[in-house]
């Protein structure tokens, strides 16, 4: 693609999730969202393979479809309310709303394109999707969390943590298992988001660094099978350590990073005397744990037959990678800074 041009659709991209957080208006916010999404399907298409096309138009077809839903939602409430405020709903178009933004985030039940789109599409792109792209979308759901139905919210985070560790124990393909890892992460975010709106905002920016992080060493690696990956390790052997532990990081395995939300999002639903629904939840993320812990046993502790004797690979010059070394960094070394972080 045109160098000229991909700028213009990453600002595109930029724009758009600006409009959407500056927003104060339903049809502004709802601008803001179709200006993302027009601008990353032609990023999608980008190299035009039939599983690109395939997955933009899925992608398409399924934000049009959410989009219709919140403008229709939004007409609504203005019409019972009076006024198109974002902090003004009634009860019916609340709920529709938070249905059409869950579907823009890829929540269970709604979760269906997300792999397929996920797996047809670059791993820079792909990075794009599971990162920016649920920002705005996110945002909106965050301004309008004490309007939410809590039976609701409670349905959607609990099928969403078990659909992402179910569906992501019987795949191969990288980009599918980050895509379920993405929906059952989202799940624990809708989930703690009526209970503490903040702990949801600390769980998501924590997301996004570690899937950042994640996608970053993938790229590096440039690997997309559990193949791929698992014969990375003669060529890059610190690459491929940080690696699995930021698929650790992911699983919330303590002493890293993604301990900390799950942590205090258990300690929460216990305040709020909801033990036996964490109880379920921890129980459901024991799924997800089984697939992270499967990657990081192929990835680092076992070694194809095809390894050179030699432990590192020749090769001509050594890239550096400055982002992916401080992504990876801050995946696996923020959990002493957690009360910092939530407490500024």
């Amino acid at each position: 693609m045109n160098p000229i041009a991909m700028i213009m659709f990453l600002l595109s991209l930029a724009i758009g999730t600006t409009i959407t957080l500056s927003s104060y208006h339903w049809l502004l916010a709802w601008i803001g969202l179709e200006i993302n999404t027009l601008a990353i399907i032609p990023i999608m298409t980008k190299t035009p393979h039939p599983r690109a096309i395939e997955a933009a138009t899925k992608y398409f077809l399924t934000q049009a479809t959410a989009s219709a839903l919140v403008l229709f939602s939004s007409l609504i409430n203005a019409w019972q309310t009076g006024e198109w405020a974002i902090a003004s709903l009634t009860d019916l178009p609340a709920n529709a709303l938070s249905i059409a933004l869950m579907m823009k985030l890829g929540l269970a039940p709604l979760h269906f394109w997300m792999p397929e789109v996920l797996q047809g599409i670059s791993l820079s792109t792909g990075l794009i999707l599971s990162t920016w792209q649920k920002i705005a979308p996110m945002a909106l759901i965050l301004q309008t969390s004490h309007l939410l139905n809590l039976n609701l919210t409670i349905t959607m985070g609990f099928t969403s943590i078990l659909i992402g560790g179910w569906g992501g124990i019987g795949q191969t393909q990288l980009r599918k298992i980050m895509a379920f890892s993405s929906i059952g992460h989202l799940g624990w975010m809708i989930l703690i988001l009526k209970f503490s709106p903040q702990l949801s905002l600390f769980n998501f920016l924590l997301y996004i660094m570690m899937t950042t992080a994640m996608f970053l060493s993938l790229m590096s690696v440039s690997a997309t099978k559990l193949s791929e990956i698992s014969t990375s390790w003669s060529k890059t052997p610190v690459l491929t350590t940080t690696t699995m532990l930021i698929l650790l990081s992911l699983a919330g395995l303590p002493p890293l990073t993604g301990f900390a939300p799950k942590l205090l999002i258990i300690l929460e639903l216990t305040k709020q005397n909801a033990s036996m629904l964490a109880a379920m939840i921890m129980l459901a993320s024991l799924l997800a744990l089984f697939f992270y812990l499967r990657l990081t046993y192929i990835t680092t502790l076992t070694l194809p037959p095809n390894t050179p004797n030699s432990l590192f690979s020749w090769r001509n010059a050594t890239k550096l990678y400055p982002t992916t070394a401080i992504m990876n960094t801050l995946a696996l070394s923020l959990l002493p800074l957690t009360p910092t972080l939530l407490f500024v």
